[in-house]
């Protein structure tokens, strides 16, 4: 997966680049007693593993298993995934893959010919949708399937409807990867992925006690009753937003799409990783928007507003179905943000600085993350371990109407549990001040920094102009900060005070 470090890079569509970065593979199903070994006539609408199919998913994609069924169901069959691919069925499905991803359509189509096997691989949803999004850009229409969409508006005399495309059934196909794929386009959230909540709720809080309680130890807050005041919540519906954006475009990971296109998208989408609607300039393409929210009253310190038009990128307006989301990242620039739910909810997962999620993998220097391709696969394979942990990550279900706090530095993990819209904006404080300008000069700026085009000069700007705007604060701030050092550092502990004779404490002796 991509470096992580701009909320924009996190729904960036290209799985195809975010398949060759990602040191994180699929977990095999045939270890992983958390997928189901599926029976042939088998109902799927529950597989009787505590995993439950949406009742609007799309049926098994050309029939393909797990491999599990190939030695515990289907023993002495032949698979056919290797005899339809001859000598590349060395090769792992991730890798045929992105072989067949350096393809056109046309030469797709073609090799879907051959046999069974590649019929399945060349029909692979994930590949119609890289070749929609590099060719087409966001000027489609969405007719229920990529492969369907491309043919409709490159080869339209097809008429390809998104229910014909796919009438081959095969026999005896078996592949984890594949059917993982339509797994996690299909499963609901287990009821045990959603029950933990354990996050800290408050209402009606003054600005000193979040300051006291929440900004300044870093800990992560749900806050109610926050947006009561915002037309938004009343007036930001699919219709509304479609009717005052018109013909605006807004980006949609690598593309710009208008919202009536997106909408047809998202209300007939049934995918692994959705495309999610992230747009940081919302506020100035349709200024009415700008207007009809506030900064809630905690956040308004916002020290990044010194720059100007040279601020990087701060607030976004986001939109997506149920199961679109963000993968585990850190926020840009050791800045902290806040997110507001307009309507819809979302399931967050977060750990602390200190703490690296299980399956996620960050380089040594921050500059890239892999973690598992999609959202739903992380819980299947990697949400259990947490159970476990001594530190357990702080968890919620934030709904219309909350704002959840997310500190600098915290890992988090957020999912649509149903169609969504939110708005989310980074900042920066007093209390947060020193974090980011230590982060902005590191020797590896350039490509830990997000959201400007100068990011080699930012932190020199920043510091200018806090001390142009702020005369004295950074010296006030490193003066405390140093004083809080020295006092953690000549704290006695107890350990020293037992065993110190010359203060008349109690000595050991054996």
């Amino acid at each position: 997966m991509p470096i992580c470090n701009s909320k924009s890079l996190l729904i960036a569509s290209n799985l195809r680049n975010r398949r060759r970065k990602s040191k994180s593979k699929r977990q095999k199903l045939l270890r992983n007693e958390r997928v189901p070994l599926i029976e042939e006539e088998e109902e799927e609408e529950d597989d009787g593993a505590g995993f439950k199919l949406k009742t609007t998913g799309t049926a098994r994609e050309h029939g393909v298993q797990p491999l599990g069924n190939l030695y515990f169901i289907n023993r002495g069959a032949v698979n056919a995934r290797n005899t339809g691919l001859g000598n590349l069925q060395i090769l792992t499905d991730e890798l045929v893959l992105d072989i067949l991803g350096l393809l056109g359509a046309t030469h797709l189509g073609v090799l879907a010919t051959v046999t069974k096997s590649f019929y399945i691989f060349a029909n692979h949803e994930p590949l119609w949708r890289n070749l929609v999004l590099d060719e087409l850009k966001g000027e489609f229409l969405f007719t229920g399937s990529w492969k369907s969409t491309y043919v409709a508006a490159c080869h339209p005399k097809f008429q390809l409807s998104g229910a014909a495309e796919s009438v081959l059934k095969t026999r005896d196909f078996y592949s984890d990867y594949l059917f993982q794929s339509w797994l996690c386009a299909n499963l609901e959230m287990k009821p045990e992925w959603l029950e933990r909540d354990n996050v800290t709720r408050v209402r009606g809080i003054s600005v000193e006690d979040f300051i006291t309680k929440f900004e300044e130890p870093n800990k992560p807050v749900l806050l109610e009753g926050c947006l009561d005041d915002w037309p938004a919540i009343k007036k930001w519906s699919k219709d509304y937003l479609t009717k005052v954006a018109k013909d605006v475009e807004f980006a949609v990971g690598s593309v710009e799409m208008k919202l009536e296109n997106y909408f047809s998208y998202s209300d007939s989408v049934s995918e692994e990783r959705p495309l999610y609607l992230f747009d940081p300039k919302f506020a100035e393409k349709v200024p009415i928007l700008d207007s009809e929210y506030d900064v809630p009253v905690y956040f308004r310190e916002d020290l990044f507003s010194v720059l100007g038009n040279e601020r990087p990128d701060y607030r976004w307006i986001i939109i997506g179905p149920s199961g679109s989301g963000s993968s585990f990242h850190i926020d840009p620039n050791s800045t902290s943000a806040w997110n507001a739910v307009i309507t819809g909810s979302k399931k967050w997962v977060l750990f602390p600085p200190d703490v690296v999620p299980p399956g996620v993998h960050p380089s040594p220097d921050g500059a890239e993350v892999a973690c598992p391709v999609s959202i739903i696969e992380w819980f299947m394979n990697f949400y259990g371990d947490t159970k476990s942990w001594k530190k357990k990550p702080i968890e919620c279900i934030c709904k219309a109407g909350e704002v959840m706090f997310v500190p600098n530095g915290w890992w988090h993990l957020v999912i649509n549990l149903e169609e969504s819209i939110a708005i989310t904006q980074n900042y920066v404080s007093r209390r947060n001040l020193l974090n980011v300008l230590d982060f902005l000069k590191k020797p590896n700026a350039k490509e830990l920094v997000s959201g400007t085009s100068d990011r080699e000069n930012l932190h020199d700007k920043f510091k200018k102009a806090i001390e142009g705007v702020y005369p004295g604060t950074i010296q006030e701030l490193e003066k405390k900060a140093e004083e809080e050092k020295r006092a953690e550092e000549q704290k006695v502990t107890f350990w020293d005070s037992v065993s110190d004779s010359k203060a008349g404490a109690f000595k050991f002796s054996f």
